[in-house]
């Protein structure tokens, strides 16, 4: 069985971020043996005046695979999990979703993409979910957390948004690695530049930090490059900043 799970507005300005607090459940399901999980994604949602958020206004999703007996004991081991470890002041929300055929992805997509443009509220969420047979719970405060939990899902299924939680470092600043090399790494899918076609196996890259950033795209894991003119003025292919990547890939 295939399972996306999003948490959301877990933290508060002292305590450890969202995506740390994923990070551990998604460990923690693993040396329980209830399945194998992803890479952890971030989506930017809405940042309005009217949206209470802590810093960012961002969702963490990972897919899981498990056994579909240990579909409820994993859900009771993430509420349990976020009353006990969401800081206090957040308002914690958590989203479950069965990834098959009978889920309306498309509804889900495009409730992902209202969030990221629109303010949305609790009996919003916690209807489409009811109506899609979702899981979706508050674990504290207002409980808010839980549209962001469900944007997140629809936004990781959607495919074509969000950065994967952490910073993957190759060599230092400015070492050539080939593409080949770099898609040998299992968080690597494809080389591209965000607008153009994956670069050629047989191509070279220019790191243009010592840590680079994988997004989601095309629902892959895309390292993304841009064009640059080296050293000696011949074209070049180079990796983003993390500034470059969050002007570009917000």
């Amino acid at each position: 069985m295939k399972i996306l799970v999003c948490i959301d507005d877990t933290d508060n300005l002292e305590s450890r971020g969202t995506g740390q607090l994923s990070q551990l459940f998604a460990e923690a399901i693993e040396k329980k043996g209830w399945g194998a999980c992803t890479s952890i994604s971030r989506h930017q949602l809405f940042v309005h005046e009217d949206i209470p958020y802590t810093s960012h206004n961002s969702s963490m999703c990972f897919k899981a695979t498990i056994d579909k007996k240990t579909l409820n004991p994993l859900i009771d081991f993430m509420q349990k999990g976020l009353e006990v470890e969401s800081a206090p002041g957040s308002d914690a929300g958590l989203c479950v979703a069965v990834d098959n055929d009978e889920l309306d992805k498309q509804r889900l997509m495009t409730y992902g993409n209202k969030a990221k443009n629109t303010v949305l509220n609790k009996p919003m969420a916690y209807e489409l979910a009811a109506n899609l047979g979702i899981h979706l719970s508050e674990h504290g405060g207002t409980g808010d957390g839980i549209i962001g939990a469900l944007a997140g899902i629809g936004l990781r299924l959607g495919g074509n948004d969000g950065r994967f939680r952490g910073w993957y470092h190759f060599d230092r600043c400015g070492s050539s690695i080939g593409v080949k090399a770099l898609c040998k790494h299992s968080f690597v899918d494809v080389v591209k530049p965000l607008n153009g076609e994956p670069l050629d196996m047989e191509q070279s890259v220019l790191l243009g930090d010592d840590k680079v950033k994988i997004i989601y795209q095309g629902g892959r894991q895309v390292l993304p490059v841009e064009a640059i003119q080296d050293s000696s003025g011949s074209p070049a292919w180079v990796t983003l900043s993390k500034d470059r990547i969050k002007q570009l890939w917000p």
